[in-house]
């Protein structure tokens, strides 16, 4: 159901707890999140212009997109009847058994740069779990929740199971995060906004889950491919116009390839094409707001200002619609890790690159930021790549890659990146209670 309503919409989810969805067999829920995958997928096209029309995403990257939130749905489906308990041995004589139960309400607070996509890696499990879910999508990017919403219900989903409410985000998620009703909160976003809804929920003891900001590192040796390293690293900063947490948006460069590095560097993120989202050529769309637009171009002068040099990018491109927030993906070379730009969420597209001298070097700078949610690390040396992946503090980390989710594996961060983790089994633990309950043989 689509509402404007939240208590109306909480009270929904109650009956919904407190009926048929939470006792429906594990095998029998599955088979309805593969209904909901078949329902994405034959809807693919209508999901990926609205997601490119309302984010300002390539079509091209929506289409990814859409594909990825329906296999989301899939692996849950086909998770969900593997999800298993324990038996545990006792001293006493019985039998002792560790039971998954659904937590209850939950609140999913979903952020306008992935829209469909991170709706469906908060919704995917909490629904696979017998969890009846309120989905709140950004203001600015609600209409493939409502479709997605459409989908779930079209699929067998009981209506009262799935709410969407749009709407401000302060307004509503304050609603969601401080009712009592509501016993798990799944919030993506910046982390401000997250620790706000620790202090709100609080008083409830509601579960959460967080995954916040970042400012993840590209640490790049001298031995490594960093040819390759340099062209791949360019759409790990810039992709969805550096609108994403996992942005690697500090780049460390060994002192001996850092000036052929930054050329290379700088001259793929020049042949990127940025334009209208629908035009199936685009490598980058606009931005999602003025504001955010300004943001990003702020930063850059930041970065100039403390002495950094802006080797390309940072401006407004002529051949782009005027209407749209587009900006070229800016680059800045000879940037120290104290500098703003390198220790400040931009959310924008604008790479610090940063020199360092040796392995021990390299590992105290990407540790140094209060962030820790993602990261790639490029060498040829194994020995080096399994200490440095052991000593940089962050949550994913890819070595000689630059992909940070994959739906089998666990995602989230450390530090101020956030708390708890999504995507693969791990993701179910955040929906359900563990039972123990013991059965005495006297």
């Amino acid at each position: 159901m689509c509402s404007s309503d939240p208590p109306a919409a909480l009270d929904a989810a109650s009956r919904a707890f407190a009926g048929a969805w939470p006792a429906t067999s594990a095998t029998e829920r599955g088979r309805t999140l593969i209904r909901v995958a078949t329902g994405i997928r034959a809807r693919a096209e209508e999901f990926a212009v609205l997601e490119a029309r309302n984010a300002g995403k390539p079509i091209g990257d929506a289409r990814w997109e859409v594909e990825a939130a329906a296999a989301t749905f899939e692996y849950y489906g086909g998770a969900v009847n593997k999800y298993l308990g324990e038996v545990i041995p006792v001293s006493e004589p019985g039998l002792d058994v560790v039971l998954r139960e659904p937590v209850g309400v939950c609140a999913l607070i979903v952020p306008w740069n992935f829209p469909l996509l991170i709706t469906s890696w908060k919704a995917a499990p909490a629904l696979a779990a017998g969890n009846p879910i309120v989905i709140k999508p950004a203001s600015l990017t609600p209409l493939t929740a409502l479709l997605l919403g459409e989908v779930l219900v079209d699929a067998g989903l009981p209506p009262e199971a799935v709410s969407v409410i749009p709407g401000p985000g302060r307004t509503i998620g304050d609603l969601l995060t401080g009712d009592p009703r509501v016993a798990k909160i799944s919030f993506t976003g910046e982390t401000a906004t997250g620790a706000q809804i620790l202090r709100t929920s609080s008083d409830n003891i509601a579960r959460v889950s967080l995954e916040l900001g970042g400012k993840s590192a590209s640490v790049v040796f001298a031995d490594a491919d960093w040819m390759r390293a340099a062209d791949e690293t360019v759409m790990a900063v810039f992709g969805n116009t550096g609108q994403d947490c996992c942005a690697r948006s500090r780049i460390l460069v060994q002192d001996s390839v850092y000036d052929d590095f930054v050329s290379r560097f700088a001259d793929a993120t020049r042949a990127l094409t940025v334009g209208a989202p629908l035009d199936a050529t685009t490598e980058l769309g606009p931005m999602i707001s003025a504001a955010q637009r300004r943001i990003a171009q702020d930063y850059v002068g930041i970065g100039v200002e403390a002495g950094a040099e802006l080797v390309t990018g940072g401006e407004v491109p002529d051949a782009c619609d005027p209407n749209g927030f587009f900006l070229t993906p800016a680059v800045l070379a000879g940037v120290d890790n104290s500098m703003r730009v390198a220790r400040e969420e931009i959310f924008g597209p604008v790479a610090s690159i940063i020199p360092f001298r040796d392995e021990a070097d390299a590992i105290e700078i990407a540790n140094d930021t209060p962030y820790g949610l993602s990261g790639s690390l490029w060498t040829r040396d194994l020995g080096r790549g399994i200490r440095v992946a052991r000593a940089i503090r962050t949550g994913v980390l890819s070595v000689n890659s630059n992909r940070s989710v994959r739906t089998e594996t666990p995602f989230g961060g450390y530090k101020h990146s956030g708390l708890g983790r999504e995507l693969g089994p791990h993701a179910m633990d955040h929906y359900t209670e563990v039972k123990n309950v013991f059965f005495s043989a006297e």
